[in-house]
């Protein structure tokens, strides 16, 4: 029988974290996918907050709630100055 005085130690290990990118792409091809055009559907869920602006076809709804809004802008933003040489 186990010592009922002696705390017991329990850890829990975080998940990983999903990044900004991957939640846009995931985002991206489930809203091409359902025939969705996938800009104007991120700007106005972006712009407004309102969540279904976003498919919920493979999660991409729950996903992209998971990360703030501007978090997801940062993310746009950067790649596009990386693509377009700027830094």
């Amino acid at each position: 029988m186990k010592e009922l005085s002696n705390t017991q130690f329990f850890q829990v290990e975080s998940a990983p974290q999903i990044q900004a990118k991957d939640i846009l792409e995931i985002v991206y091809k489930a809203l091409v996918e359902k025939g969705y055009n996938p800009v104007n559907q991120i700007v106005g869920y972006i712009m407004s907050g309102d969540p279904t602006y976003i498919t919920s076809y493979n999660g991409a709804r729950s996903l992209i709630m998971k990360m703030e809004r501007d978090e997801l802008v940062e993310e746009m933003f950067k790649t596009y100055i990386e693509h377009n040489k700027w830094g």
